[in-house]
């Protein structure tokens, strides 16, 4: 048995998890150590590796450029929207009792929306710096 064929077993394995552990890490934030950024980073790590392992023909294929290109902004405007939802109510930028009647509910629900943007922000930029510096390896 060859041993890149091992790597690529296990690695189809273990990405799903790995996913799965970004998505606990992202939504676990709130309560304890974690958030957007480490979630996203993990996620993009996940990415990165399926690119690693089935190259990068094939992670572009699977995963577009342009998705990550988009994912950026993306982040940056949910994290905006966020904040400028609570001054439009009259309070403070990224003020988060202004996201529910009760001041505890906006609390966390203004923490899960920006964590989301960071998130999503993460990932796309990981992601499209990777796949940048591969693009210009290939040159």
């Amino acid at each position: 048995m060859r041993l890149d064929l091992l790597i690529r077993i296990s690695s189809k394995i273990f990405l799903p998890f790995i996913i799965l552990f970004a998505f606990y890490v992202q939504f676990h934030g709130d309560f304890g150590p974690g958030g957007g950024f480490q979630a996203g980073v993990i996620f993009a790590a996940a990415i990165i590796l399926y690119t690693i392992i089935f190259g990068i023909k094939k992670a572009q294929k699977d995963f577009p450029v342009k998705i990550f290109n988009f994912m950026v902004p993306l982040g940056v405007l949910i994290f905006t929207v966020t904040g400028l939802i609570s001054l439009s109510k009259g309070f403070n930028f990224l003020d988060y009792d202004a996201l529910a009647h009760y001041p505890k509910h906006g609390q966390h629900i203004g923490i899960i929306a920006i964590e989301l943007g960071v998130f999503v922000t993460v990932i796309g930029s990981m992601v499209s710096i990777f796949f940048a510096f591969v693009a210009r390896g290939k040159k």
